[in-house]
């Protein structure tokens, strides 16, 4: 069995990570096609090296652009790639722009599609990435669900008999990245300068459009963590920096240090090492959740409802319009007694997506 797996963003390299190594075990051909979407450093280069993925076969290098011209650029970009290697399954993971091109390529070729992470909804028309998701859903020949509720949310799309719960493979390298942390004596973790990892501090990401595009929106959400009792690590997504420069909006101030993105390692050991988590990261949501440190996710919704759950994950959409003492208290909670308990897996989902493709070829 032949396979080409499409990736291109940050969240896929770690989701491709596990998938590699479940494919290493086997005798098929897994190809591994890079399509440059994120094209920084410390958002793509580290996490082959970090979480031991092997190099790309294929890089298409197409770096930045508008929705519409990164998707047309991996389309054309990755024709031919297809053609010449004419896989078995096309694998393409998550809700990004490479996702979608990745599927819509291989539908035009008649090639099998199969959709990792299947099945999320955040019922938000506005992000780009439900679109994603949602095309690309119903494109797709097989639809591999991390959840029980990704599988109800298919079902009602009438894609039950595409799909298969195989569980979330975020889980698989998530936990393994976490015992090698804790193997390791728990090394301190590589925040921003002028927080102390020894002392409580707060973990931040921020870099979906609908939170950065918007000026007002953007400096609002700014200043709501600049007010923070807590030193702020913001780990500062090249969108982030990009927005506020062009917005004149200065990040390093009050409470927050800024700091770059981790290697997924590293971005463990922070989390492990923080009070809590503020995000809009639907990632980071999950890592928070399955490390057990409360998350305030900064969006009217989430697609991982799961989180949510007793409480570990609470939706705070404007914080700005919040009293300060009650943002303040939310935002720096201990966390819950609730167990989490284990919606997203076992750790072994990577295995069974590779049996689920090996039963459908």
């Amino acid at each position: 069995m032949k396979v080409v797996s499409v990736v291109g963003a940050r969240p896929q390299l770690v989701k491709l990570a596990p998938i590699a190594a479940a494919f290493a075990r086997t005798a098929h051909e897994h190809i591994i096609v890079h399509t440059g979407q994120h094209y920084d450093a410390d958002l793509s280069d580290v996490f082959f090296s970090g979480l031991g993925i092997p190099d790309p076969d294929v890089h298409l290098g197409v770096g930045s652009g508008s929705h519409g011209i990164q998707t047309g650029a991996v389309l054309a970009a990755i024709d031919p790639v297809l053609d010449r290697e004419k896989p078995d399954w096309v694998l393409v993971y998550g809700d990004t722009n490479s996702t979608l091109a990745g599927a819509v390529a291989a539908v035009k070729q008649h090639l099998p599609v199969a959709h990792l992470e299947a099945g999320l909804r955040s019922f938000n028309r506005r992000m780009p990435e439900e679109h994603n998701r949602v095309l690309t859903d119903h494109a797709a020949d097989l639809l591999l669900a991390p959840t029980d509720e990704a599988m109800r949310h298919l079902a009602a799309e009438g894609l039950a008999a595409r799909s298969a719960l195989v569980g979330d493979v975020m889980v698989d390298v998530c936990l393994r990245i976490r015992d090698d942390v804790r193997a390791d004596g728990h090394p301190a973790p590589a925040l921003p300068e002028g927080i102390d990892p020894t002392q409580p501090y707060l973990l931040a990401t921020l870099h979906r459009a609908e939170n950065t595009d918007d000026p007002r929106r953007l400096a609002d959400l700014v200043a709501a963590l600049n007010d923070l009792p807590l030193p702020v690590a913001l780990l500062a997504h090249p969108r982030l920096i990009a927005r506020a420069r062009e917005h004149g909006i200065k990040l390093d101030q009050g409470a927050v240090r800024v700091g770059r993105p981790l290697p997924y390692a590293g971005m463990v050991a922070a989390v492990l090492g923080a009070a809590g988590v503020v995000t809009d990261s639907g990632g980071l949501q999950k890592e928070a959740y399955l490390l057990h440190r409360p998350c305030t996710t900064l969006r009217p919704e989430t697609e991982w409802v799961e989180t949510l759950e007793g409480g570990w994950n609470h939706l705070v959409p404007d914080p700005h319009q919040l009293p300060e003492a009650a943002w303040a208290e939310l935002a720096t909670r201990p966390a819950p007694e609730t167990p989490t308990g284990t919606p997203y897996g076992d750790g072994r989902a990577a295995e069974r997506v590779v049996q689920t493709l090996e039963q459908q070829a």
